[in-house]
């Protein structure tokens, strides 16, 4: 336990930080520290969901009995994935830190934020996806791998593919920030995401008492009576950040889709950010890459 435990632990940083070296220094790219960091950090989101997301299917697809059968990928890669949520608040923490050292130069004069400034902030607007990191390694950890006491893996790897939208999430932040949000690809990939968000995280709870009905040959209505109270009270604090952020992602998407955003004039791109075009109201809360103000999304925060 503990070796798959340390080898997470070094993998993931370890990627993080061989990626961005290799983003510094190879010829032909060579970017910034800042613009390394955070793709760099988008990079290693999108492996990890799609180790996720493929090792979720081989143990979903391998087990018959959804209550009985048992799969040895899943507590392996429960216990290699869970320090990632760990690393993962810390550098979203970094992206977050050289994007406030970026607007406070254009705004400010080359000032930096106080360190102690910035975490305070960081936390508050990320408030809800740092939540759920925490509750990730805290809580879903050790239910997962102690508390199941082996049953019930189909359901866990149902709950890993998941991630499976996580890498159109992340090359949308990727493309608002290099300020390609008129391209083409940018509204396929917001297309993708919408579809897959709501499949895989909105649909996912459903689908997972769907499954049981059938396997109990019971309604599904009367699952959530018959179902432990703590899978009821865990689906539901699972589900509710999802359902937030998918209408965020819908108010960002109708803007994307209906033109809204050929309505500005081309300057409001180079507006400072923080604040929408023209006025000075802050921008509302992110959505996954996708604000319900799609040109400066990005800019504002780093949550996936």
């Amino acid at each position: 336990m503990l070796s798959i435990l340390a080898a997470g632990s070094i993998f993931f940083p370890g990627l993080f930080l061989l990626s961005k070296r290799c983003l510094k220094h190879t010829p032909g790219l060579a970017l910034s520290e800042g613009d390394a960091t955070i793709v760099s950090a988008r990079l290693v989101s999108s492996i990890q969901a799609i180790m996720a997301s493929s090792a979720g299917y081989i143990i979903a697809s391998s087990c018959e009995d959804i209550i009985e059968d048992q799969h040895w990928l899943t507590s392996t890669y429960i216990l290699f994935a869970v320090p990632y949520f760990a690393y993962d608040i810390y550098a979203m923490f970094l992206c977050y830190w050289h994007k406030l050292q970026v607007k406070g130069h254009e705004e400010e004069g080359g000032r930096p934020k106080p360190m102690g400034s910035a975490v305070a902030s960081y936390l508050r607007r990320e408030f809800l996806m740092v939540l759920h990191h925490v509750v990730m390694v805290t809580i879903c950890f050790p239910v997962s791998v102690f508390w199941r006491q082996g049953k019930g893996d189909y359901f866990q790897g149902v709950m890993f593919m998941a991630e499976l939208s996580t890498p159109s999430v992340c090359l949308g932040k990727i493309l608002i920030q290099y300020k390609k949000q008129h391209t083409l690809l940018h509204k396929v990939n917001g297309a993708l995401m919408l579809v897959t968000f709501f499949i895989c995280r909105v649909l996912l709870f459903p689908y997972l008492y769907y499954a049981y009905s059938r396997y109990a040959s019971i309604p599904l209505y009367t699952v959530p009576l018959v179902a432990p109270w703590q899978c009821n009270v865990g689906a539901f604090c699972l589900m509710a950040p999802q359902v937030y952020w998918f209408t965020l992602i819908c108010r960002g998407a109708f803007r994307l889709f209906t033109g809204a955003s050929r309505s500005r004039p081309p300057a409001t791109l180079n507006k400072p950010d923080g604040c929408c075009p023209g006025q000075g109201a802050p921008l509302p809360p992110p959505a996954n890459g996708y604000s319900p103000v799609p040109h400066q999304a990005d800019r504002e925060t780093d949550t996936h």
